[in-house]
């Protein structure tokens, strides 16, 4: 097996700058990558610290992206979004200030979707039991249970 050459401090900068040029990253995915590249915590800490201050990493504009990435095209709820961010470890202050962005009446119509959708395809003995199996669906989407229910009553006759 071939010994991978070890990175100076530079490389490993530029190879991390590189990477954040072509798409938002957070300190722990940078982290992660150094981890992987075999750079010591000092050298690391060294990098992280000068990706920071040239704003390579952002950790608020990196959670208005994430945000919008997942509720958008991965159709998740806020609930799911703040459990990805805490395996970020993102600062609670950054992912409750992008969660804001998100437009109440765009949620609910997102969320008001996926449930009609799902109701489709939702096999069940009563009406107690499918809305059952859609609460849960909707929680494992990581939506609140008042804005599930929300929807459910609101929209009674479409899920039919």
């Amino acid at each position: 097996m071939q010994k991978m050459k070890e990175l100076t401090t530079q490389e490993a900068f530029n190879k991390a700058a590189a990477c954040c040029s072509g798409a938002e990253y957070c300190l722990s995915d940078i982290q992660k990558k150094l981890d992987k590249w075999g750079l010591g915590a000092a050298q690391q800490k060294e990098v992280l610290t000068r990706l920071q201050a040239e704003k390579f990493i952002d950790e608020a504009r990196f959670s208005r992206c994430f945000v919008r990435d997942k509720f958008r095209y991965n159709q998740w709820g806020r609930i799911k979004i703040m459990q990805a961010f805490r395996l970020k470890n993102i600062p609670d202050t950054c992912c409750r200030e992008a969660l804001t962005e998100i437009e109440e009446e765009e949620y609910l119509c997102v969320l008001r979707k996926l449930l009609q959708s799902k109701a489709r395809s939702v096999k069940a003995a009563s009406d107690y039991e499918r809305n059952g199996k859609l609460i849960r669906f909707g929680l494992s989407r990581g939506f609140e249970m008042n804005a599930i229910t929300r929807c459910l009553h609101v929209e009674e006759e479409d899920f039919t």
